[in-house]
């Protein structure tokens, strides 16, 4: 095993995947490939045989995505806070479990959304008029927490009670812990599904106060066209993370799918998908 922390990292995030989420069932189908879709299944069983999967019973669609989120939280805890010397910091890496849809009101700049709520429910035309707007259910969370004044004032004395009175980062001032980032984790992505992560991130820009948090989907679907269907364009998502991009590659080259390579060189190139081995380092940003 390689000795460098992301290597290694990306290596177990794989292997407890290969034991708890991707198998490969009788016929031949992975858990991650559309049953109906010739292409989707040969270009998930190149990846699953690429990552050395054991056969095992497909897993139904909600117990999949819980376990992938919970694998990929797992890896951004291994290797997220690895980083201090590049992203200096208290961060906690959260999965959001109830899936309530003001979890991020616990946070510096969405916690005016809790006002927004209380209002929306007691008048129903302002209810009618805000529709679920301000309504966001992220799947993982990366959190910072506040610095105290001897934290702030560790190499010299950089505050004092006269100045910075209302910055978000310090804790004497009273704030909530500032959210970093959302990660919206998609086991696969099908079409009726497609633009949750879309609506999400764009809630995420239109009803924050303060700084954007890095806004991104992890998936590990197989399908470059479906991939593209999130992927694909600017201004609301980051990025896209594939579970396993090299992987990924290799498969759909070796389909033989010519339009599926192209997209997926397409999305390469625009940096629009990204390997999870580049999330902890993007964040870092």
């Amino acid at each position: 095993m390689s000795g460098a922390l992301i290597a290694a990292e990306r290596k177990a995030y794989h292997a407890r995947l290969l034991r708890e989420v991707l198998t490969v069932d009788e016929r031949g189908v992975p858990s991650n490939a559309d049953k109906d879709s010739k292409l989707s299944i040969k270009i998930a069983r190149g990846i699953a045989n690429l990552l050395e999967t054991e056969t095992g019973e497909r897993l139904n669609a909600q117990r999949a995505g819980s376990l992938f989120e919970d694998i990929t939280a797992e890896f951004l805890k291994k290797t997220f806070p690895n980083l201090g010397h590049i992203r200096p910091g208290k961060w906690e890496v959260r999965k959001v479990g109830s899936r309530s849809r003001l979890a991020i009101a616990e946070y510096e700049q969405y916690a005016h959304l809790v006002a927004l709520s209380e209002a929306a429910k007691k008048n129903p035309e302002l209810s009618a008029a805000l529709g679920n707007d301000y309504t966001i259910a992220p799947d993982i969370l990366v959190v910072r927490e506040l610095l105290t004044d001897h934290e702030i004032n560790n190499e010299r004395e950089i505050v004092d009670a006269t100045v910075s009175t209302r910055a978000a980062i310090r804790q004497r001032n009273g704030g909530k812990n500032l959210l970093l980032a959302s990660i919206s984790s998609k086991w696969t992505i099908r079409s009726d599904r497609a633009q949750n992560s879309r609506s999400e991130a764009l809630n995420l820009i239109r009803n924050r106060k303060g700084h954007l948090p890095h806004v991104v989907v992890v998936t590990a679907e197989p399908l470059p066209s479906r991939l593209a269907s999130i992927a694909l364009g600017t201004g609301d998502i980051d990025c896209v993370y594939h579970f396993a991009l090299h992987e990924l590659m290799i498969a759909v080259e070796s389909a033989g799918a010519e339009d599926a390579s192209d997209m997926l060189r397409i999305m390469i190139q625009g940096k629009r998908l990204k390997d999870i081995s580049d999330l902890p380092l993007d964040l870092a940003v």
